[in-house]
């Protein structure tokens, strides 16, 4: 499996200004040459940690999610990783490995390595090479339900996540789902979608649910709204609830993204 990991610096002076970054009111385009080092931040509790904060809250925009690209130098991590108790959060490698430990449980995560790590668990993480480690983490306020357990973590990896055909695509377009779709405990899923050369979403979906995707691998053309851009490995898009979305594969390898979506619960109908 390939995963794009950003490469930070800073362009050349003599660069031209133009790039495809957009915000619109019903999407936004992140390309991966926005994430440069001085637009990199810093956390409470992480030691030799930077990151790109790619989603967050907006009033107006996008409600439900934060989602950051974070890079840990050796010997780097947190003993204290998440100071909101209500948050839940999914950890995927894209660059080194990192050593998660949950309730004393340690966990060696390499390149494709997926953790759920549900509100108010105990877990840490350190990188425990010699090499910098990237990796996703997105985070949500967990939606609790009267009599409905909140799930427990999870650890696991891409490559042990066997991916599920789309009807009818002759196996052009599949997903690979970390957690059961039916198991309404989840109130988020982190999925990775995958298109073969010439696959498509071959109608505009358009639907509740907010997306975030971060391209690991390969380029294409996706509809957002009402156009159509192009994307390669290493961007990102955010895509507000009922945004029309479809996607064309033209590339000459697989175009595969990390996907984020909210499930599982009633629209809240109050603010």
């Amino acid at each position: 499996m390939s995963y794009y990991a950003p490469k930070g610096g800073l362009p050349a002076q003599t660069d031209l200004t133009t790039d495809r970054a957009v915000f619109t009111e019903a999407y936004a385009v992140l390309p991966r040459g926005t994430m440069r080092d001085i637009v990199t931040s810093r956390l409470p509790f992480w030691d030799d940690t930077r990151l790109w904060v790619i989603a967050r809250p907006l009033s107006g925009f996008a409600e439900t999610f934060s989602q950051y690209i974070v890079e840990v130098g050796p010997g780097g991590g947190s003993d204290k990783p998440e100071t909101d108790p209500a948050a839940e959060a999914v950890l995927f490698v894209v660059s080194g490995n990192l050593v998660l430990t949950v309730a004393g449980e340690k966990h060696t995560l390499v390149e494709g390595g997926y953790a759920y790590l549900p509100p108010g668990g105990d877990w840490t993480v350190r990188n425990t090479s010699d090499a910098v480690a990237t990796f996703h983490l997105v985070r949500k306020a967990y939606e609790r339900i009267d009599g409905i357990d909140v799930p427990p973590a999870l650890v696991t990896n891409e490559a042990d996540v066997e991916g599920r055909e789309m009807p009818g695509t002759e196996g052009r377009w599949k997903t690979q789902r970390f957690v059961d779709p039916d198991d309404v405990r989840h109130d988020m899923h982190v999925n990775i979608v995958s298109f073969e050369p010439g696959g498509v979403i071959p109608f505009p979906e358009t639907h509740v649910m907010e997306h975030g995707l971060y391209v690991l691998e390969g380029k294409a053309v996706y509809l957002l709204n009402k156009d159509w851009v192009e994307v390669q490995e290493g961007d990102f898009m955010w895509l507000r609830a009922f945004c029309p979305q479809a996607c064309y594969a033209g590339g000459p390898g697989r175009f595969r993204y990390l996907l984020y979506k909210d499930v599982n619960r009633h629209p809240k109908l109050t603010l």
